[in-house]
């Protein structure tokens, strides 16, 4: 992997690691394509608090999450979607759009 590259991969590696650690401790990822824009690095912390990061590229992403120490997960599957937490900003924003909520007036 290229100097560049193992940068990045580092600095992922470092948020992923303390995003683990304020939010109790350890979490899982799972990486997707998503276009021109890279790759998603989706993650669900143990205590239920989720977010993602973006990686240039699958391995400057996978190299991240094992530095960092997460656990990689093939796909985003009910049980870490079970682990996720989510509050009033979550169904305003995302389910409200969906059945007439507030952002949908």
């Amino acid at each position: 992997m290229a100097a560049d590259s193992s940068k990045q991969a580092g600095r992922l590696a470092q948020q992923i690691s303390g995003f683990a650690k304020r939010h109790g401790g350890s979490a899982e990822a799972q990486i997707a394509y998503v276009g021109q824009r890279g790759f998603r690095i989706s993650l669900v912390s143990s205590d239920g608090t989720w977010g993602d990061l973006m990686a240039p590229s699958k391995e400057t992403a996978e190299e991240a999450v094992q530095a960092a120490g997460a656990t990689l997960k093939e796909s985003f599957d009910g049980e870490m979607a079970e682990h996720m937490r989510t509050g009033p900003y979550e169904w305003e924003r995302m389910a409200g759009i969906q059945v007439g909520g507030p952002a949908n007036r």
